[in-house]
């Protein structure tokens, strides 16, 4: 059994140190760059920048893939991420870290669709369940284990920015020496608003709003615990909590739309968000214990609505759809990533810090209300003609291509 699983866990090992290094380079850049004294609106366009870039390598990555092949183009992508990098620690300005983090995000979307495909190319219909969860168990795993390596460092020095760059290229050694063969070349991701409303107008809306939340809490989170006065330390252990709490709570919520209308939880769950995130806004806590247990509270609620949304979108289309179902709302996320962090840094920039939770409570305030809206205009899809819930990861780590991993994704897909 073990020889197995064994390609897949030295493709693991790659994806560990991948994600380790862009959770650590993702939370070093807001702290450091708030130290510098960056301006809120830099701090938030370096958000927006690097999902712009992400979403674009989603389109454009498999092209290069296609003509340098899975081993060189992976390589280029991991050495352009510990390049850039090394880059922001040796030239500490706002705008040209804007404009690195457009790379970075680039960059990040081809080696995740490398890494992906090569796990589904291993991966056999009896074990893709197993594999689809030890593959979401490194990524929460090593996103939560990079930032917590700023916890031990000094932010105001350049050895974090090393170690992120040391990290980049551990990630190459697996792919590198591996004498397996190499995957299928990378479909095109492809992208239709039109039919992904048609299929289920709350998924649709509910994945761009999730995304403008997630995306505004991810970039400017370490900026709020900062400007609070909150320990370093501290702050990464805030930003790891709001991520494991939501994924703690994927399941039973999950478990529980199973046995209702989806749309009752999906509403229901945005209003928890709000709820936590208007208190931290109306009451402004300093008391660092205080502020991981209600910012945990909020990612509980807020980290859950993707994986129920997604569940619902795919309630109501056909199985053989459900790659492109799930990859289009993968894509409306990552466009609301790109807006989250400018609403969030203008309600900071104009009001105070917890202006970040102004934002966030506005799109899980909507979210809310039009899924409640929509329950009046649609019947739910009968218990029975459902497909189980599965958990799925809302952030920005995974790319169209990790949804064949799925074990949803019927064997036809496999081509």
């Amino acid at each position: 059994m073990f020889a197995t699983y064994r390609p897949i866990l030295s493709l693991l090992r790659g994806t560990a140190f991948l994600l380790a290094a862009s959770g650590l380079h993702g939370l070093l850049l807001p702290l450091r760059g708030q130290l510098e004294g960056f301006s809120t609106a830099s701090l938030g366009l370096m958000g927006t920048a690097w999902a712009g870039g992400f979403v674009t390598g989603c389109f454009f990555a498999p092209r290069i893939v296609r003509r340098a092949g899975h081993v060189r183009a992976f390589g280029a992508f991991a050495a352009a991420g510990a390049i850039v990098a090394l880059l922001t620690g040796l030239i500490i300005d706002e705008y040209v870290w804007i404009l690195l983090r457009a790379f970075t995000g680039f960059t990040m979307a081809g080696a995740f669709m490398v890494i992906e495909s090569w796990l589904n190319e291993k991966a056999t219909n009896e074990n893709r369940g197993t594999v689809f969860g030890l593959y979401m168990m490194v990524t929460y795993a090593s996103i939560m284990g990079g930032q917590m390596i700023v916890a031990g460092g000094d932010v105001k020095s350049a050895s974090l920015f090393m170690i992120t760059g040391i990290l980049f290229c551990l990630s190459l050694l697996p792919t590198a020496v591996s004498t397996a063969s190499h995957p299928k070349p990378l479909q095109d991701v492809k992208l239709d608003v039109k039919g992904l409303y048609a299929n289920s107008p709350v998924s649709a809306v509910a994945c761009l709003l999730i995304g403008i939340a997630n995306g505004a809490w991810g970039t400017l989170g370490a900026v709020y615990g900062a400007r609070i006065g909150i320990p370093t330390a501290e702050i990464a252990l805030m930003m790891s909590l709001v991520v494991v709490a939501g994924a703690a709570m994927q399941l039973p919520a999950g478990r529980l739309s199973d046995k209702t209308d989806r749309r009752f939880v999906l509403a229901g769950a945005a209003f928890g968000a709000a709820l936590f995130a208007l208190a931290i806004f109306l009451f402004e806590p300093r008391s660092s214990v205080f502020v991981i247990v209600f910012t945990a509270a909020y990612g509980a609620f807020a980290y859950t609505l993707y994986s129920i949304a997604v569940a619902h979108a795919n309630d109501h289309a056909r199985p053989e759809d459900f790659v492109k179902v799930s990859g289009g709302l993968l894509l409306l996320y990552g466009f609301g990533t790109m807006i989250g962090p400018l609403l969030a840094a203008a309600l900071m920039g104009w009001m105070r810090p917890e202006g970040l939770f102004l934002a966030t409570a506005f799109a899980h305030l909507c979210l809310a209300g039009y899924t409640l809206l929509r329950i009046s205009r649609r019947a739910p899809v009968p218990i029975g003609d459902r497909d189980a819930f599965k958990t799925q990861p809302a952030d920005r780590s995974v790319t169209p291509e990790a949804l064949r991993l799925d074990p949803r994704r019927k064997a036809e897909a496999d081509g």
